[in-house]
């Protein structure tokens, strides 16, 4: 395969690309490979789980603050999506264990994106939340269903 024809393929037909990447990679003719599409859908799949990771997270932590802040407005919406996305993240973390550190990195970070959308979504001043996360790794990861039940 020319290089031209690949980058032709890889731009007009995607799923083509994929299937003549998979049988060039099995059949080892690894000179015929499309090297700078492939790399860069390799390098898009690791940024494609960090933002799965991140969005998870800040997802978590946001119904988290709504739990905590306004009680009363508990719903059973929201206990599904402290579940599920916690759910989400140990799945992410199981399947690419390597991502844990940057799960660390970025808590924080994701904390105060969580912050601002609960504020938004509470109508809470954005100051009614604590600058530092009241919730811990462990938290937002080993969450108990028993829990998320309203009384």
């Amino acid at each position: 395969m020319k290089t031209q024809a690949k980058s032709t393929l890889y731009e007009t037909d995607f799923n083509s690309w994929l299937e003549q990447t998979a049988i060039i990679l099995k059949a080892g003719k690894l000179n015929q490979l499309d090297i700078e599409n492939l790399l860069e859908e390799i390098e898009g799949m690791s940024r494609k789980e960090k933002d799965a990771l991140e969005s998870n997270l800040i997802r978590v932590l946001q119904h988290l603050l709504k739990w905590n802040y306004q009680p009363g407005k508990r719903s059973p919406s929201w206990s599904y999506t402290i579940i599920e996305h916690s759910r989400r993240l140990n799945k992410v973390l199981k399947n690419s264990p390597s991502l844990k550190p940057y799960f660390d990195t970025v808590f924080d970070e994701c904390y105060n994106e969580a912050c601002k959308a609960a504020a938004v979504e509470t109508q809470l001043p954005l100051t009614t939340f604590p600058e530092s996360s009241p919730f811990t790794k462990s938290d937002v990861l080993d969450v108990n269903v028993d829990d998320y039940f309203i009384e």
